[in-house]
């Protein structure tokens, strides 16, 4: 460890970010103005990047621009997607473009131009432990500071008086395929890791995508577009009992308002669970567009007569998994429905079988005295995101994109990444310091009313300013 770490204050900071993803790029985005506020994130990587294994060629994200780091809590912040475009000289393109859902690409660029202007960002320092001092009422928050090869440079601390958890999920992987994954040779990964491996998978003979989501249909989509016509030598199987699309109506994405996070965060531990596993449809569905774009392709194989290699069956999983031959895999399957079974031989495997939060337990075992639980273990999340505490604990830890089990399905949607950091730093300074709309949906979602309902307001009356004959 040659370097020594960087200067810290002597005094508590106020905030102290650990993980820089969308979620907390945001938050320190809108608490950048505000400067009472003493705020520092850290970040273990090099720089920002938001899924680059994902990255895919005409791959939108689904939300709307809007739904960027800042617009829904503050119009007029520099840091919206559009002070991005007028920064590139690209706002008349984008006007003409007509574009409500900009690419994946797109979208990551513009959260790199924000992050590489935020003073408060600390990139290749890795967060270690976090404690709470009783004596000096604050947190202790253990870091290292990383080199180039990421390597151990040197150790850090620093003191705050509150902390905001921003570090994301990992990829998932079943643990039927996770020897595979681990294993060298045949190509077994996860789709976050697409581009990386995408030419070893598109030169293998037979390609099998595991699941039924978003980003296995655009691996899929992707493979197809580039395999020769009649040679696809595809396949593509997932769990769920259809191809199915996200819920995508008006009313429907009225699930993703404060009104429904506020609405769902009221309702007993039991009842949210079983709603988070049955609402799947409105966050794990495949946009709707992806879906035509796959059919037109497998058409298009089909206008000289016969059919696509291709085979997409939904409703089945993966109950085991072993390599049979140094370039071939054997995945041992069931079909769900029909209870019946059989095997099929690839030569690549790419998993798009999701994320799952990354565990708080290691970096959070210094408060696990204090942290108050629910019924599964899981801790307790208030309504302003903060974890439930021991009262002797005068700080607070905030989480984002780590509440599912208790603000529902909007927890891990970008829509509501600017409210909740909106919501976080009026929590965080004790006052209204982005002031949030008392109502967001025309749904009720419950029979008591959440609301009251503004009177429609009246038209001005309009003074002549010349009095007529």
């Amino acid at each position: 460890m040659t370097h020594p770490p960087r200067h810290e204050p002597t005094s508590p900071r106020d905030l102290v970010g650990i993980g820089i993803g969308p979620c907390n790029l945001s938050l320190a985005a809108l608490a950048h103005p505000l400067a009472e506020l003493d705020a520092v994130f850290y970040e273990q990587r090099p720089g920002f990047d938001w899924h680059p294994g994902l990255l895919i060629e005409g791959a939108t994200i689904q939300v709307p621009f809007l739904a960027d780091l800042v617009t829904l809590a503050d119009p007029t912040s520099p840091w919206s997607f559009l002070s991005y475009l007028r920064n590139r000289e690209r706002l008349f393109p984008f006007y003409f473009a007509e574009r409500f859902h900009i690419q994946r690409a797109e979208y990551d660029a513009y959260c790199r131009w924000v992050a590489q202007q935020l003073p408060g960002l600390r990139f290749r320092h890795q967060v270690d432990a976090v404690r709470w001092n009783p004596e000096r009422d604050v947190f202790e928050v253990d870091y290292t500071q990383l080199g180039t090869e990421g390597e151990a440079e040197a150790l850090g601390r620093t003191y705050t008086r509150n902390i905001v958890l921003g570090i994301g999920t990992a990829p998932h992987v079943p643990d039927a395929l996770q020897p595979l994954v681990d294993a060298p040779g045949v190509p077994v990964l996860h789709a976050a890791e697409y581009l990386d491996h995408r030419d070893t998978v598109l030169a293998a003979g037979h390609v099998t995508v595991v699941g039924s989501g978003q980003s296995g249909a655009e691996v899929f989509l992707d493979l197809l577009r580039h395999r020769p016509a009649g040679r696809e030598r595809l396949h593509w199987i997932g769990r769920t009992e259809a191809f199915a699309p996200m819920e995508y109506s008006k009313l429907g994405l009225e699930h993703f308002t404060p009104d429904y996070t506020r609405y769902f965060h009221a309702l007993a531990e039991p009842v949210r669970d079983r709603l988070v596993a049955a609402q799947w449809q409105l966050y794990k569905g495949i946009d709707a567009g992806t879906l035509a774009a796959i059919h037109d392709e497998l058409y298009r194989r089909t206008l000289g007569g016969g059919w696509p290699d291709a085979v997409l069956t939904p409703g089945v999983r993966v109950r085991t998994a072993g390599r049979i031959a140094t370039s071939t895999i054997e995945l041992h399957l069931e079909h769900l429905q029909q209870g019946t079974r059989s095997r099929l031989t690839t030569n690549a495997v790419v998993l798009a079988t999701g994320y799952r939060e990354r565990p708080l337990g290691r970096l959070l075992a210094g408060l696990d005295p204090y942290i108050r639980r629910d019924s599964s273990e899981r801790p307790r999340v208030d309504e302003e995101f903060r974890l439930v505490l021991d009262p002797s604990v005068t700080g607070s830890v905030y989480v984002q994109n780590a509440e599912l089990h208790t603000h529902g399905v909007g927890a891990p949607d970008l829509g509501l990444a600017a409210w909740r950091s909106a919501t976080i730093l009026n929590s965080l300074t004790g006052k209204e310091t982005y002031p949030l709309p008392t109502r967001t949906a025309f749904t009720s979602f419950g029979l008591a009313p959440a609301h009251r309902v503004p009177q429609a307001r009246q038209p001005e009356r309009l003074t002549p300013l010349v009095e007529g004959p």
